[in-house]
């Protein structure tokens, strides 16, 4: 059978594309950008589209050629510069339903999220309940699967922030440490999309996807803990304001085009704790998901996984110390331009090129400064970061070599700062 995973290089998209293939399906992904997925994932094809931008049927017809079911995998957790939750869960689905109709596609798997609802005061629930409802109220053949918090080997969004909140030093930090949550293993939801893109269980369903018992968030913590092998911290339950704080903190990144999963409409999410039914699922399948613990053991942690995990929280550390160490450095050679000059000159450079030169550093140091902290330009202004870096020493090297030997480190201090930008450039993919 061909099947199209919207979303298939995501968290859950991935697993459900990888399920599938072993099953002998004959699988294409699309997603906005699938150069990496298809180097990855080459048994599949793929399509590069944004799904936001896919909202009348005439726009998916011509993916559909050939597909006799599709899975929709694809979702984004807040509104930002890429993505729009009204057109990514609403009217790309209401699209995508009318087009499966006219092409005479029956079946389609709708991968929603536990709490999804009609609450107004949550655009993720709210445009993903109105999503399931268009595939609800279609003629297809549809089921809607709900995982509850989804565990993979794989750390991206949520997972990640477990991993590195489990790894911190000396204690578990944790906002709403005491909220509810059911976790499902990513094998078992791809196992759950695989028997309904088989047939099995019947349509017309609404079915959650997580463990049999709920347990503490900082229970949750802790059991990562224990998987990445750290030694016993206790949980530190933080205040509600640190939690906003942090919420408001990500939403402004999020506009800069960084994915955080701290956002406020996660935590948001949170608040109300990630709990489901966990019998309908196993009243049909006679296998109820395994709990995270069974989780945990499937997919062992080795020190790659203690690396990220310590790294994790670091990064956005790493990117802030770059920026305002770029920014002051331009900063400060706008402001003593003619000092800055003077060094040059009395190394025998003509006065005006000394004040060129000057002048054109800073203003690149402060360019790339405020390019690095904006996700789209970010692995660009790194790069640009090695090759000024390299000119300054090239130039000191040539113009001033005494500078090595200054007392106070002046050209010296620029190595490690290279390095640091090389370890930045080196964990900016986030997936």
């Amino acid at each position: 059978m061909k099947v199209l995973v919207l979303g298939g290089y995501g968290l859950i998209g991935e697993a459900v594309l990888e399920r599938l293939i072993e099953d002998g399906h004959d699988l294409v992904g699309l997603g906005r950008d699938v150069v990496q997925a298809r180097r990855r994932k080459p048994r599949a094809q793929w399509i590069a589209a944004d799904i936001s931008r896919l909202l009348a049927a005439a726009d998916w017809i011509p993916l559909l050629a050939g597909v006799e079911a599709v899975v929709n995998a694809a979702g984004a957790l807040q509104d930002g510069p890429r993505d729009h939750l009204d057109a990514i869960h609403r009217r790309s689905v209401a699209a995508l339903v009318t087009a499966c109709e006219q092409a005479g596609i029956r079946r389609l798997v709708q991968i929603s999220a536990i709490g999804a609802d009609l609450d107004p005061d949550n655009a993720f629930f709210r445009t993903k309940a109105e999503g399931d409802r268009a595939v609800a109220s279609s003629s297809l053949e549809w089921t809607i699967l709900r995982p509850g918090l989804v565990i993979a080997q794989g750390a991206y969004g949520g997972t990640a922030l477990l991993r590195a909140l489990a790894a911190f030093p000396w204690f578990v930090p944790a906002v709403l440490a005491d909220r509810p949550i059911q976790t499902v293993s990513v094998a078992d939801v791809a196992e759950a999309v695989a028997r309904t893109v088989g047939g099995s269980p019947a349509c017309g369903q609404i079915i959650d996807l997580v463990e049999e018992r709920a347990r503490p968030l900082g229970a949750v913590l802790l059991e990562f803990r224990a998987w990445l092998g750290l030694p016993k911290a206790p949980v530190v339950a933080a205040p509600a304001i640190v939690g906003r704080l942090a919420g408001t903190v990500a939403d402004g990144l999020g506009l800069l085009g960084w994915r955080s999963p701290l956002r406020s409409a996660a935590l948001a999410a949170l608040e109300k704790g990630v709990t489901g039914n966990p019998k309908p699922w196993a009243e049909i399948t006679g296998c109820p998901p395994q709990p995270l613990e069974a989780t945990l053991a499937a997919m062992p942690a080795h020190v790659q996984e203690r690396w990220f995990a310590r790294l994790w929280l670091l990064k956005p550390i790493m990117f802030i110390v770059l920026s305002a160490f770029w920014l002051a450095s331009g900063i400060v050679g706008l402001a003593r331009h003619d000092a800055a000059a003077d060094i040059l000159v009395s190394r025998g450079l003509p006065p005006a090129a000394a004040l060129g030169m000057v002048l054109a550093g800073s203003v690149a140091d402060i360019v790339v400064g405020a390019a690095v902290v904006v996700r789209p330009l970010a692995r660009l202004a790194l790069l640009a970061m090695i090759a000024i870096t390299l000119l300054y020493l090239a130039a000191a090297t040539m113009l001033a070599p005494d500078l090595w030997l200054d007392p106070l480190g002046v050209i010296v201090k620029a190595v490690p700062m290279l390095c640091l930008v090389l370890v930045a450039l080196a964990i900016l993919e986030e997936r």
